[in-house]
């Protein structure tokens, strides 16, 4: 594992995701499938210990998967 840990936005970001994978009923596979990566990344993504971490093209092409706004990942108010 290399790289920077997640940050705070970074794991709001992805549970965010990991949520409207869930609410929609889809698998790390099928999201993967989705969004065009290997099902290792997507759980890669979703271990807190592993550094990757979505990429705003990727964030972008969540939320045509999920049929909402790149804003919806992101909070309402700064993280402390």
């Amino acid at each position: 594992m290399r790289g920077r840990p997640k940050s705070a936005i970074d794991l709001y970001i992805i549970a965010k995701a990991k949520e409207l994978r869930t609410e929609f009923g889809y698998s790390q596979a099928v999201l993967a499938v989705k969004l065009g990566v290997s099902d290792a990344f997507i759980g890669q993504i979703e271990n807190p210990k592993n550094t990757s971490k979505y990429s705003s093209e990727q964030i972008n092409k969540l939320a045509q998967i999920f049929n909402c706004s790149p804003r919806d990942f992101w909070p309402e108010k700064p993280l402390l």
